[in-house]
């Protein structure tokens, strides 16, 4: 299957899981009885590989397939479409711009908590090689992405899948 056809698939088949999410079934609104918020299509290949394009250098250089299967590791932990689980990490929407240790109904270390910046390229690529030694004390098992093309190519990834929008 192409890559785009792939990516349709996968883009329809969140989009379906997204929108019965927390539904009254009787008059469509959520749990608070607030009307839905209006449905949000998902980007589709043309619209990410433009996104792809207006990133700065490296990220614009990415592999956006290779950044998909590097991410396989990280799908275990975190959830990337809007209003997705948190699950063992907090789910990934919006993480960009993101005050670190703030994402809702996730109980992040202390070490997360008083981190005192927000997540960017930079810092995500740092977090991305080590965790452990980026910021010591915080939970997250995971041992790091040591190659660094790998860690361009998820950052790119995650810029395409998660709301990122480009400043200006």
């Amino acid at each position: 299957m192409r890559l785009s056809a792939r990516l349709a698939a996968l883009a329809c088949l969140a989009a379906l899981a997204v929108a019965g999410c927390g539904q009254n079934e009787q008059d469509g609104a959520d749990a608070t009885g607030s009307p839905p918020a209006p449905a949000r299509s998902a980007p589709t290949e043309a619209e990410k590989l433009a996104l792809l394009a207006s990133l700065p250098a490296p990220y614009s250089e990415a592999d956006l397939e290779n950044g998909r299967r590097v991410f396989a590791r990280c799908r275990s932990c975190h959830t990337l479409p809007e209003g997705a689980p948190n699950m063992t990490g907090p789910n990934l929407w919006g993480v960009f711009g993101r005050t670190a240790g703030t994402h809702p109904d996730y109980n992040y270390s202390t070490a997360l908590k008083s981190a005192g910046f927000a997540w960017d390229a930079e810092r995500l690529n740092e977090w991305l090689a080590n965790p452990r030694t980026f910021l010591p004390g915080n939970k997250m098992s995971f041992a790091g992405i040591p190659d660094e093309t790998d860690r361009r190519d998820v950052i790119a990834y995650l810029k395409t899948e998660t709301g990122y929008a480009p400043e200006g």
